[in-house]
């Protein structure tokens, strides 16, 4: 079954930085798509970044752009991303995302992982 796992969440200051860490199950995800998503408390699931298959280009959205950085490593099979001048908004948890369709990934993804907390403190 194919899995993607979330790592690297936390609580940090505002301001600060944190790197998260999607590992992919299968080796064929290097070749797909993939997203980074978040839902805050209260609020419904919302895009936040993402990459396509061969990592050459990359999608925002407005609330991140500037500040947060997606990439992805092949050779381990890990999506990656890094986040920076975190504010308190970013709270959240955020998912990774798979799917074979750049729109798609975008959108309503196929594959979905179990969600990593992020906490950013005033």
């Amino acid at each position: 079954q194919v899995q993607l796992v979330e790592s690297g969440g936390g609580l940090v200051q505002a301001g600060g930085s944190l790197r998260l860490s999607c590992a992919a199950s299968e080796r064929a995800f290097n070749w797909f798509p993939m997203a980074w998503f978040r839902q805050a408390p209260g609020k419904e699931r919302e895009f936040a970044a993402a990459i396509s298959g061969g990592g050459s280009i990359t999608y925002y959205a407005d609330s991140v752009k500037g500040r947060f950085t997606i990439s992805r490593d092949t050779a381990k099979n890990t999506v990656y991303l890094q986040m920076n001048s975190l504010k308190p908004e970013d709270t959240a948890i955020y998912y990774c995302a798979a799917d074979q369709s750049v729109r798609a990934v975008q959108t309503t993804p196929k594959y979905w992982g179990q969600g990593t907390q992020v906490t950013v403190s005033s």
